[in-house]
């Protein structure tokens, strides 16, 4: 389909969804809003616009930590192939691999402990992790949109 088309439909269909044209594709729960690139027009196009409505038809809000974030991802994919499915449109399963692999690598590098390079889990806290082996501590940025300073604390 053509995003436009599928806008129109989304809208039609009782999805009861507000979309906005931006500059990017992204669900904004605080406005409860899908917010698309209109400037793109390809299947890829059609598959974000269908992951962003799997974020708001779940009612996605604030993640709690940063495997919460990539949870609610997988969520949204699921969704959106859902949604698919019904307008018989196929979402390549190697684009959504793809989409997850850089929450993946995100949260990997996040994730890895900058004195002896062990993955360790979040706190908490939401911004700090704590190293299983030697035990330090780094602070992360709360910002999923830029790149995964760690700066060590103890």
């Amino acid at each position: 389909m053509i995003l436009n088309k599928l806008t129109n439909y989304l809208k039609a269909n009782n999805y009861q969804l507000t979309f906005t044209p931006g500059k990017q594709f992204y669900w904004s729960p605080e406005t409860k809003e899908i917010f698309y690139d209109q400037n793109h027009q390809d299947q890829k196009s059609d598959w974000s616009l269908l992951h962003e409505t799997g974020h708001a038809l779940l009612n996605h809000t604030i993640y709690k930590n940063d495997f919460h974030l990539l949870s609610l991802e997988v969520t949204a994919w699921e969704k959106a192939k859902d949604i698919a499915h019904d307008l018989k449109i196929i979402i390549d399963q190697n684009h959504i691999e793809d989409c997850l692999d850089t929450y993946r690598d995100w949260l990997a590098k996040r994730s890895t402990c900058p004195v002896c390079n062990i993955k360790s889990l979040q706190q908490t806290d939401f911004i700090n992790y704590r190293c299983f082996n030697c035990h330090s501590i780094w602070k992360v940025t709360p910002s999923r949109f830029c790149r995964p300073y760690r700066s060590v604390i103890i």
